[in-house]
């Protein structure tokens, strides 16, 4: 029989000791008297570097300190993955305990996770992944791999904790789920609790300490009857054969047992907790949910119940606290200290002293106290007081009179026993305030929006406001002219601004009216749909665009940046400025027949104009109107030439592309036989609006009219900080809050939020790409996953551009550009851009599509992970032109003081209105909660505003105070 500690940790986590290293880990495993310890943290490369040096094998998959003998204690390779993501419309949390054969398995399943998430910046990493996926992973790195959740019952991260957790284990694991043998019981329960739940029935109950110091070893732990080896630990976990039981710590004693609201020192049993509905009786907030009551939820099974089969426990406390208890003093002070360690060179290991020395012997060498103390500890004479809220629970051993009498005391915390906490019985809760639900139109339309889908007219301009339903209306508008009007899905074609918008209304429309009708129709960018149009032509993509350019300003003898000459060809070539250059037919020599950007459409006017081609535009629907330039006016005017209807959906108090030669009055250009204004707003709260809508109102004085159909909500916030990297770092805190803290200490210290955010429910939004590497740095550093939009300038890279003509010739193979890439990297040494390369092609299941993006997309089409390959669990970060067409519940916008907003630069005409337009955008991408942050002073377009200021301060942990508990 031994005993084994399976879930531990190791310096490389956070809020953890610098000793957690295999010497001393050594060395406390051998003073506690166990047999087998986890490695913890086998993700972080740094600490498999450490475990490769010192660890020699031993037995097959176990492994001991190198030079340490025969009898030393054995180590597993173990760790622990923290998953934070949304599934079934809740945003779940959950850690998972995994073991491992040997150290080529965990350097195997850590190259498949490395792609997924950071594991660098924490031992145990935070990855966006759904639970299921994380197992389906493990099991095919390494099929021997043992896959435990762990801690199931801790409310804030675990399988069935009450605020991010899951009901069943099915509903988390799916159809994995079979792959489960074992659960953790963790702190603040213990085997007896979960026996009440029948669903767990025949899964084996673990029980280990999640050390965060070499001397916390043991607290759980669990007891086995095996062989050493992994083979047959693995077997005894996944079957029971072996496994002869746990050894626990009391339930009460862990921080969250009871309900409870700690700042109002109330706890509260299950039954009182629901007969205050779940608030506080003191101040109205919500109750944290403790571990029992979160168990009654589930149970169906009488308190008490006892499966027959059960194995044993034992519950077990610390030596050095029993002997503080007994005797009195702190468990870290000296004293203990000093007899701590002269009871175990006199009686052994600890475990041997609490489970089965001879009480007689433990008196010759302790005292009298310290006996009664560890008599009463086996036989489970213990006074209980329920921890609650983060708050320890408190165990007592001996009266005040018996310590009198053995001149000893009872607190485990070697100090005087804190107050009862009072439950506030008989007093009146208040109740949470919440706003009455509200959502934009799901199946019909209201009156403007279908007024715009039926108009018979044959031009329709829509002025459609943010948040109206402009693609709600759009696809109602396709809709009736296939059914209402008789259109054949052929004739249509949908013009949008972006890929991704197209792929959303293509998705939408295949929802509402099928597929085949769906695939029948011509939906794109105006870029994408000249493609198709034009065929198999040649494209000259970023970096022969650039290399063009440089080689046309040197032959003419010229300075300046190609980027610089680029965007003035580019404004030629769409009208948007008149003047010529002899440089811009030397660029177009030098691109050797290839097509730029631009190109695709001049080519397809051409076509047209000169009638070459027979395609005919029958019903023309455009949306993001306000955003178009003239080259793509004259396109539109040709396509329009042979009649049919014209539908036009935008807003010109959106129009942000003036530099690119849009005009925000290009729909009164338009001379529509029929205008209609959609104003009833389903997206933002009011707070939102009312700061939002004077920001375009001061352009031309004229008000704007919007009714929201949201409640209300957070007040609009301006935080002003110390510089950009203040900026940075309240970002990445604040983020950390609403998720309801990245870790347990955080999410502990940080209190329950009510209703946490998922990373993928927040947008960080900035007006130049300069400002995205110090946020990308920030939130990195903290653990926090992002999705980064946009060109960026790793693109031109030439190792990069080396790379992506290697993938053009690969497109016939079939593979994925992300299994590609990773074949041109195993032959080159890769670079930070090939690197970021591989980022951004998570995104794409073929070499086309990716190839076609990043030659044809525009800002918001272009992702990059940073950290995360699962963008609906990522932060996103985006420049204010890339985050035009999308939305999330909350916004932060960074860096909106003068000089960025209006932006000023040497040499630039700054149109206010425009930029007015884009703050605008920015604001009113955020449903329910907005931030503004400026590192000086802020922009003069906030002046007047309704706005909450405050100075921007990273959320301060409440003081956790000094541990002296069973418990971490």
């Amino acid at each position: 029989m031994y005993i084994a500690d399976l879930h531990i940790h190791s310096k490389y986590s956070r809020a953890t000791s610098k000793e957690l290293e295999p010497e001393p880990l050594d060395a406390w495993a051998r003073r506690k008297g166990i047999g087998l310890v986890g490695t913890g943290d086998f993700t972080h490369p740094a600490w498999r570097a450490e475990l490769r040096d010192k660890l020699a094998e031993a037995e097959e998959g176990l492994y001991t300190l190198k030079g340490a003998g025969p009898d030393a204690p054995r180590f597993v390779i173990t760790g622990e993955i923290s998953s934070i993501y949304k599934k079934n419309g809740k945003v779940r949390k959950v850690h998972s305990l995994i073991l491992l054969p040997h150290l080529e398995a965990a350097e195997t399943l850590s190259r498949r996770l490395e792609a997924i998430g950071n594991l660098h910046s924490d031992g145990r990493p935070i990855l966006g992944l759904d639970c299921r996926d994380l197992l389906e992973i493990t099991l095919e790195s390494c099929p021997d791999a043992v896959f435990i959740p762990a801690h199931i019952w801790t409310p804030h991260f675990s399988l069935f904790g009450a605020f991010s957790g899951f009901d069943t284990i099915g509903e988390c694991f799916g159809d994995l789920t079979g792959h489960i043998h074992a659960l953790e019981t963790g702190l603040s329960s213990d085997p007896t609790m979960i026996c009440r739940c029948s669903a767990l029935d025949g899964y084996t109950l673990v029980s280990n300490s999640d050390a965060h110091s070499p001397s916390k070893l043991g607290r759980e732990a669990n007891l086995l009857d095996t062989g050493l080896s992994y083979p047959e630990l693995a077997r005894a976990i996944q079957t029971g054969e072996g496994f002869h039981g746990t050894i626990e710590f009391f339930p009460e004693e862990g921080k969250y047992h009871f309900d409870g609201h700690r700042n109002c020192g109330v706890c509260l049993s299950p039954v009182e907790a629901e007969a205050a509905g779940g608030v506080c009786p003191v101040c109205g907030k919500r109750l944290t949910t403790g571990v029992l009551h979160r168990v009654e939820q589930l149970a169906d099974r009488p308190e008490g119940y006892v499966r027959p089969d059960a194995r044993p426990f034992e519950s077990l406390a610390p030596l050095p606290e029993v002997i503080a208890a007994s005797e009195g003093g702190s468990a870290a002070g000296k004293k203990v200290g000093a007899k701590y360690e002269a009871m175990l060179a006199a009686l052994g290991p600890e475990f041997s002293i609490l489970r089965e020395v001879p009480l007689e012997d433990i008196r010759a060498a302790a005292g009298p106290c310290v006996a009664e103390g560890i008599r009463r500890l086996r036989a489970g004479q213990v006074v209980r007081r329920p921890g609650y809220d983060g708050a320890y629970g408190v165990i007592e051993l001996l009266s005040p009179a018996e310590r009198e009498d053995l001149k000893g005391q009872v607190s485990l915390f070697g100090a005087e026993a804190p107050k009862a906490a009072k439950t506030a019985r008989g007093r009146v809760a208040k109740p949470a305030r919440s706003g009455e639900e509200g959502a934009a139109p799901t199946g019909g339309l209201n009156g403007a929006q279908r007024t715009a889908a039926s108009a018979e007219e044959a031009t329709v301009a829509v002025l459609a406001g943010p948040g109206t339903g402009k693609t709600h209306t759009l696809v109602e508008r396709v809709a009736w002219l296939v059914e209402e009007r008789g259109a054949k899905p052929s004739e249509l074609t949908a013009v949008t601004f972006t890929n991704r918008a197209a792929g959303e209304l293509r998705a939408r429309l295949e929802g509402r009216l099928g597929k085949r009708a769906a695939r029948a129709m011509t939906i794109g960018t105006f870029h994408a749909i000249c493609l198709e149009l034009l065929g198999a032509v040649p494209l000259a993509g970023p970096y022969e665009q650039r290399a063009a350019a440089a080689a046309a300003l040197a032959e003419l003898g010229r300075k300046g940046s190609p980027g610089a000459f680029l965007r003035a060809i580019s404004r030629h070539k769409t009208g948007a400025d008149g003047g010529d250059d002899p440089a811009f037919a030397l660029y177009q020599e030098k691109l050797e027949g290839k097509l730029d950007f631009d190109d695709l459409l001049l080519e397809t006017l051409r076509q047209w104009e000169g009638g070459r081609s027979d395609r005919r535009f029958t019903h023309l629907l455009v949306d993001e109107f306000q955003d178009i330039d003239r080259l793509q006016l004259r396109l539109l005017r040709a396509w329009r030439r042979e009649g049919g209807t014209f539908f036009a959906i935008g807003d010109p108090d959106q129009s942000i592309y003036g530099f690119r030669g849009a005009d925000a009055g290009c729909f009164s250009a338009l001379g529509a036989e029929r205008t209609v204004r959609l104003t009833e707003n389903y997206r933002s709260t009011p707070e939102i609006l009312a700061a939002a809508l004077p920001v375009t109102e001061a352009i031309d004085g004229a008000p704007r009219r919007m009714e929201t159909h949201s409640p209300h909500g957070a007040e609009v916030r301006l935080l002003t900080a110390e510089g950009d990297r203040a900026e940075a770092i309240f970002v990445a805190k604040e983020i950390a809050r609403m998720v309801g803290g990245i870790g347990m200490l955080e999410a502990q210290a940080l209190g329950a939020a009510r209703g946490a955010r998922s990373f993928g429910d927040i947008a960080v939004l900035y007006r130049t790409r300069r400002q995205a590497a110090l946020l990308e740095e920030c939130l990195a550093h903290d653990g926090i996953p992002c999705v980064v939009t946009g060109r960026e300038d790793f693109l031109l890279d030439g190792e990069v551009q080396a790379a992506l003509a290697w993938l053009e010739g690969q497109q016939e193979e079939g593979k994925s550009p992300t299994a590609l890439l990773e074949e041109w990297t195993a032959h080159h040494t890769p670079s930070g851009g090939v690197e970021r390369l591989r980022n951004m092609a998570v995104f794409f299941g073929d070499v086309p599509a990716f190839l076609r993006n990043l030659t044809i997309g525009q800002e918001g089409d272009l992702l990059r992970r940073a950290g995360l390959s699962y963008a609906a669990g990522a932060v996103t970060l985006s420049t204010l032109h890339g985050a035009k067409g999308l939305e999330w519940p909350v916004v932060f916008l960074c860096g909106v003081g003068e000089g960025r907003i209006p932006l000023e630069r040497k040499g630039l005409d700054t149109d206010e209105a425009e930029e007015r337009r884009l703050l605008y955008v920015g604001m009113t991408r955020a449903r329910e909660e907005l931030v503004l942050l400026s590192g000086g002073e802020p922009s003069r377009f906030l002046a007047g505003l309704p706005l909450r200021q405050d100075p921007a301060h990273a959320p301060v942990p409440r003081p956790l105070g000094v541990q002296l508990s069973l418990f971490k």
